[in-house]
């Protein structure tokens, strides 16, 4: 993603994570766990009877060479959640040149108004790595077997979705509005999937299959989005 500011401007905003990152995370909720640390609670999730409320412990290492890295660590609470994602996100911040963002200086003018031309901007790249594993309880394995992997497919695809291009979208309005900046066109932010979900041929069997053993039945969805 974009951002209409010199790379140093951006770096100063996301050292203040404090700020941002909870302005940015909502809907989902922020509790502080150290100083460089949160717990978000991506949302209470559920259908057939069973809930549950996916939390995860991210922290924020120091930058390093313009380079950010946050990731999560093992919740407080001890206890089984029926549930585990694995986050790894990494920001690393380049210059760009504003010539390669609008074709010409109307286009600019027209963008930025009497706002001053910066000559130089910041490319935001922002690489992610989840991957989230769901465990059901006993009693919905008596449901059909493309059911329940389509009702699960739908909570790790909200998981992520919470959790990667919606985050990262509000981050960029966060920041421009902070600084009365107008928000780059819809070309200057995007996501790309670079490792899309595998197909697991186990879930073509006939519904009324064999059943597979609870224990040993749940889903991932690795997605690295950028």
């Amino acid at each position: 993603m974009q951002m209409y500011a010199p790379l140093e401007e951006v770096a100063a905003y996301l050292d203040r994570h404090g700020g941002w990152f909870h302005r940015c995370a909502k809907p989902m909720q922020v509790e502080p766990l150290t100083e460089n640390g949160y717990i978000l609670t991506v949302g209470k999730f559920g259908n057939f009877g069973y809930e549950v409320e996916p939390k995860l412990a991210v922290v924020f290492d120091p930058p390093v060479e313009n380079a950010y890295r946050m990731y999560n660590v093992p919740l407080p609470e001890a206890q089984s959640q029926g549930y585990a994602i694995d986050y790894d996100a990494l920001m690393c911040l380049d210059h760009l040149p504003w010539e390669q963002v609008l074709a010409n200086d109307a286009q600019a003018r027209k963008l930025l108004g009497d706002r001053p031309m910066p000559p130089v901007i910041t490319q935001v790249n922002w690489e992610l790595h989840l991957q989230v594993l769901v465990q059901f309880p006993r009693f919905i394995y008596k449901l059909p077997q493309g059911l329940l992997k389509t009702t699960g497919d739908r909570l790790l695809a909200t998981i992520v979705s919470q959790v990667s291009p919606r985050l990262t979208t509000k981050v960029q309005q966060d920041f421009h509005d902070c600084f009365n900046l107008p928000l780059p066109l819809k070309s200057g932010r995007g996501c790309t999937v670079i490792c899309p979900p595998e197909d697991n041929p186990e879930t073509h069997k006939k519904e009324d299959s064999t059943p597979v053993p609870p224990e040993n039945f749940a889903w991932t969805l690795p997605t690295d989005g950028q």
